[in-house]
């Protein structure tokens, strides 16, 4: 898959590849071939990989990098090689399938009457139609384990609220404009909330911390 791309530092020690501002499912599945490939095959000073809905940052130690690499001129040089390398290797890297997470959902949310009203539809059918898509983690942020999914119908795309709420459990389930997510912890937060999980999204001092994980798949099912 041939795209157009711009590599650009993002800090001293943060070099980012950006393919376009798009949600784009061919995009994203070509950014997560690459997040796998640069996650198996690191530079000496690589401290971590992270990717987006259509871009990839690579974090390094500045002074590992430049103390390994003398014939470059700077570490952003040495990790603009490395990616436009790590791209001319892709073709090589296997296709993965994703991982299909199913998440039980209690339709109790405080938002979840504005959402039927402000799209002139039933409760009813708010929940039928969120319950209907498999989901797709495009990428993970604002919280550990906070997993930003697209595949949202539009007929219940939601703007977000004005006003923040300064606290929201655990497990709420939430809209903003085209997409849907959960919370993974009490946090603050500004999603129109639909339902709740009992499920524990993120789970600190595991080896998996995050029940959800970029590239994955999700299934809502009402209970």
């Amino acid at each position: 898959m041939a795209l157009s791309y711009k590599i650009f530092s993002l800090s001293d020690s943060a070099v980012t590849i950006d393919f376009g501002n798009v949600i784009d499912e061919k995009v994203n599945n070509f950014v997560m071939r690459l997040y796998r490939f640069c996650r198996d095959n690191p530079f000496l000073g690589m401290i971590e990989v992270m990717p987006a809905y259509a871009s990839l940052t690579v974090f390094y130690d500045v002074l590992k990098v430049r103390k390994t690499n003398i014939e470059v001129k700077t570490a952003f040089d040495f990790t603009k090689k490395y990616l436009e390398n790590s791209l001319q290797n892709l073709n090589n890297e296997q296709v993965i399938e994703p991982n299909l997470v199913n998440i039980p959902v209690i339709y109790d949310g405080e938002d979840l009457n504005f959402v039927a009203e402000y799209n002139q539809l039933s409760i009813g059918e708010v929940i039928k139609i969120h319950t209907s898509p498999i989901y797709r983690v495009y990428m993970m942020g604002f919280l550990p384990g906070f997993a930003y999914m697209g595949g949202l119908d539009a007929r219940i795309a939601t703007p977000r609220k004005s006003t923040p709420r300064t606290k929201v459990a655990a497990g709420s389930v939430g809209i903003a404009g085209n997409q849907t997510g959960i919370y993974p912890s009490e946090s603050p937060g500004g999603w129109q909330l639909i339902g709740r999980t009992e499920l524990q999204l993120y789970t600190p001092n595991s080896t998996n911390l995050t029940l959800l994980k970029a590239g994955d798949l999700v299934k809502f099912f009402e209970i």
